[in-house]
């Protein structure tokens, strides 16, 4: 068992792949891929930019789920402040 554990690729060598992101697909439709569910469908502008904001904070820091803090810093981004 030991030797298996050993040939396995470490987790820094391991390329992030964004999956948002599709080869050209030709005539397949594309579903985007999120955390929750689309809610662009529900016409609030100042939501849609919400999720698009926290959408591209985790793809920059490579994270497929952040934490209250960094959802905190997404909103300050977006010009919240208390």
């Amino acid at each position: 068992m030991q030797a298996t554990l050993e040939q396995q690729p470490s987790i820094a060598s391991i390329p992030f792949v964004d999956r948002r992101r599709v080869a050209d697909s030709g005539s397949q439709e594309v579903r985007e891929r999120r955390q929750f569910q689309d809610s662009r469908a529900a016409g609030r502008p100042d939501v849609n930019e919400f999720a698009e904001a926290v959408d591209r904070y985790k793809v920059a820091h490579h994270r497929r789920f952040i934490t209250f803090e960094e959802l905190y810093d997404v909103m300050v981004s977006l010009g919240y402040h208390k």
